[in-house]
This record gives structure tokens, C-alpha cells and sequence, in this order.
């Protein structure tokens, strides 16, 4: 009798942990799941147009998430910097003097404006080496014009081969001109706080995946 009371305390008893154990399981892949939809939320809200682009140049949502997570995680590195009063001052007159001189001459006009950004970037300690890797940078904290700084590189491009039209080259200096005038702000457009939320709710979800 007291073998068989012993053997059920012992099959309840297993039984009591195999249902914790079921139960910790979900809790810990609804946790997973939640994180990694707060992740995608995130990352969506902050890079805007962007985050699509991203989606649909990879094919996958996943690998689009981790590579706009890796950007913001390498832009957070650098010592990106508002402009100061006479550096914007300055900057504005040089970009209203391009501007004035696309009128008789839009073609070296349109290389200057490029150059201009450059300055800017410059200016506020981005890395301005690679093109890829420049508008990968602008997008973190730029990400609703970054594609019109793509369209008017490509523009400016066509422009050195002769394959530009008057109109196109209007174009890119419209292009350029909405990412210079959010460079030239006096303080950045994302705070570091938040650039980093979408950075800690990764941090747990790789937590969470070990």
C-alpha cells in the first residue's frame, strides 16, 4: 500500500513538473515573440520608407531588422554633432549662392550641391567615404529623405556622363536640399535616447533566444 501511495506521489510529483516546465516553455516563447514584435515596431516607427526599402531589397523581414538594427547600433558609435549658429549661418549662404548659380550653370551646381552635403555631413562628424555606407549612416536619423539623397547621387552620376536633362538635374538639387536642410539643424534630429530604445529591445530578445 505504501509502495503504491509512493509510486503516485512520485507520478503526480512528475507530473507537476512536466506542466511548470510546458508552462515556463510558453511564457518564455511569448516573451520571445513579444520582444521581437516590439523590435519590429520599433525599428518600423524609427526608420519609416526605410525599413521597407530594406524589406524588400533582402526578401526577408528578419534579415532587413537585423541589418537596420546593425546600422543604428554603428551611427550610435559615432559623435554625430548638431551644428553650430556660425556654422549654419555659413552653410546656408553657401547652399543660397549654389542655388542662385543653377540658373546660368545647373550642372556645376548640382556637383557642388553634392559637394555641400558632404560638407555638411562632414561638419557634423559623419563618415562621408563610401556612398553605400554614407546613406546607410543618413538613414538612422534621417530616414524620410535619405531616398531623395540616393535619387540625386544618381542624378549627379548621369550628370558626369552628359545623360542628365535640365529637369533632372532641378530634380537633384530638390533632392539635395531636403537632406541639407536636416542636416543644418543646430541639434540632431534623434536624441540618443531614442536612438538606442530600438538597440535594448534587441539586446533582451537575444537574451531571451540563449
Amino acid at each position: 500500500m505504501q509502495k503504491r501511495n509512493a509510486e503516485a506521489a512520485t507520478k503526480m510529483n512528475n507530473t507537476a513538473f512536466a506542466i511548470l516546465a510546458i508552462v515556463m516553455v510558453a511564457i518564455a516563447v511569448g516573451v520571445f515573440f513579444y520582444l521581437r514584435r516590439r523590435r519590429s515596431e520599433n525599428l518600423r516607427r524609427q526608420f519609416g520608407p526605410e525599413y521597407k526599402r530594406a524589406v524588400d531589397q533582402y526578401g526577408d523581414q528578419r534579415k532587413a531588422e537585423a541589418t537596420l538594427a546593425e546600422r543604428e547600433k554603428r551611427v550610435r558609435k559615432l559623435d554625430i554633432r548638431g551644428l553650430t549658429a556660425d556654422q549654419q549661418n555659413r552653410f546656408a549662404n553657401n547652399w543660397k549662392k549654389t542655388q542662385a548659380r543653377f540658373v546660368d550653370a545647373p550642372s556645376p551646381a548640382v556637383s557642388e550641391a553634392d559637394g555641400l552635403v558632404k560638407e555638411v555631413m562632414l561638419a557634423r562628424r559623419y563618415p562621408v567615404g563610401e556612398f553605400e555606407q554614407r546613406t546607410a549612416d543618413i538613414s538612422v536619423d534621417h530616414p524620410n529623405v535619405v531616398n531623395n539623397y540616393r535619387a540625386a547621387h544618381e542624378i549627379a552620376q548621369r550628370n558626369k556622363s552628359g545623360k542628365a536633362t535640365t529637369e533632372d538635374l532641378r530634380q537633384a538639387m530638390v533632392h539635395y536640399r531636403s537632406l541639407f536642410e536636416e542636416l543644418l539643424e543646430t541639434a540632431p534630429a534623434t536624441t540618443k535616447e531614442e536612438r538606442t530604445t530600438t538597440e535594448s529591445v534587441a539586446k533582451k530578445e537575444k537574451a531571451h533566444e540563449h
